[in-house]
């Protein structure tokens, strides 16, 4: 049974690893957050918030000229038709309402490809909450529409100057502000990452896209569980999210795709289960690369939301025990992933997306297995890096 336990630990990895200063903000969240989840009255606006404001339930559509392509028939999660455009908004409605009701009077965020970010603005926004949003250096400069959007929607964006200027350094510079302003704070953390009650808090908010995934394949295929899921990981979120009601459901293969970048041997590569080793990073112990004097390694990715050092706890367990299999996809076919899919589905989908499209490539199928692609995001944040690109 996976399952998360008292301390925060899927297996060996998972807990609280945090500074003195941060032990009152994450008690408060362990000792009332899965009381608060559960009320009938957050229950209640969570749902409606989904619905009306998000638009959920997402559809389940089936790519006809992919299947015929790649002989198998395929799903896509269409996440990218979430209001803000990603699957991130899942956990940001959700975690606002729960600052809400610890009384907090602001929000900050750390934000990679800037989908976090957006999403973080928006629900501020939406609760006329105070919003700063962490955003490494180098993300700042190739994500510029996802920047602009935070700043209409009144988020202040700061800009994280050190290492490798990416989602780490963001995650730091979050990390210490939240230090800094313990008692009115709230900070919402945008992937299965961090210390505990954080990985499992997420996961839940994000699970209603298996939960969908469920009840929508019964109707279409008449069957509740497919044979594989596919989805990106980098924090993992949304792979989480896609795997969740599936966990404990063996004869359903969970098949994450990690960014190579240029390459394993490289040097320029976020492939965490090939390069990594257990080690701690962001409050909780995980799959991470550094050195062997416990430095960590900076990543490469020419998808800002996958440019991360480690996983979520949650699927590094799932990598430890052979759960989850995971493969490592290069910058170069992900981009042709992305094409591919664009020109057969007239869908343009985030670059971390194409991560997971081009996994059907790497993975061995049967004809016309049932497999789900969890769509997690639109391209349109990724438009100058396709441009860039430019082999299309």
């Amino acid at each position: 049974m996976i399952r998360v336990d008292e301390k925060g630990f899927y297996g060996k990895f998972g807990g609280a690893y945090i500074p003195e200063m941060l032990h009152p903000n994450i008690e408060e969240l362990k000792e009332n957050y899965d009381a608060i989840v559960a009320s009938q009255e957050f229950q209640l606006e969570f749902q409606t918030l989904l619905r009306d404001f998000v638009g959920r339930p997402t559809p389940l559509y089936f790519a006809h000229r992919l299947s015929e392509q790649y002989g198998a028939k395929i799903y896509l999660k269409r996440e990218d038709l979430c209001h803000t455009g990603a699957h991130k908004v899942n956990n940001t409605v959700g975690q606002i309402l729960l600052a809400k009701r610890l009384g907090k009077k602001r929000i900050i965020a750390e934000t990679g490809a800037g989908q976090h970010g957006v999403a973080t603005a928006t629900v501020c926004a939406l609760m006329g909450m105070d919003c700063t949003v962490y955003m490494g250096e180098l993300d700042i400069q190739r994500q510029r529409p996802n920047v602009e959007r935070m700043r209409i929607l009144g988020a202040k964006v700061v800009p994280a100057t050190s290492g490798s200027k990416t989602l780490k350094d963001a995650t730091n510079e979050a990390m210490r502000a939240w230090i800094n302003n313990p008692v009115d704070t709230h900070y919402i953390i945008g992937s299965v990452v961090g210390p505990h009650p954080y990985p499992e808090m997420v996961a839940r908010f994000q699970s209603v896209i298996s939960e969908e995934i469920k009840w929508q394949l019964k109707q279409k295929e008449g069957r509740e569980n497919p044979d594989a899921v596919i989805a990106c990981v980098g924090g993992g979120s949304n792979a989480a999210g896609a795997f969740y009601h599936y966990y404990n459901t063996p004869e359903v293969r969970l098949i994450a795709a990690e960014a190579a970048g240029l390459g394993i041997s490289s040097g320029k590569s976020a492939a965490t289960t090939v390069l990594g080793t257990p080690g701690i990073l962001h409050g909780s112990k995980t799959i991470l690369m550094q050195t062997e004097d416990g430095q960590v390694v900076e990543p490469h990715s020419i998808s800002a939301g996958l440019d991360y050092p480690g996983i979520g706890p949650v699927h590094a367990h799932l990598f430890d025990i052979g759960r989850a299999e995971f493969v490592a996809v290069e910058d170069e076919d992900a981009m042709k992933a992305g094409i591919l899919l664009s020109r057969t589905e007239g869908i343009i989908p985030a670059i971390e997306t194409a991560h997971a499209i081009h996994a059907l490539n790497m993975i061995e199928y049967r004809k016309d297995d049932v497999i789900v692609i969890n769509l997690s995001g639109r391209g349109d944040k990724d438009l100058e890096t396709y441009i860039k690109w430019g082999n299309y």
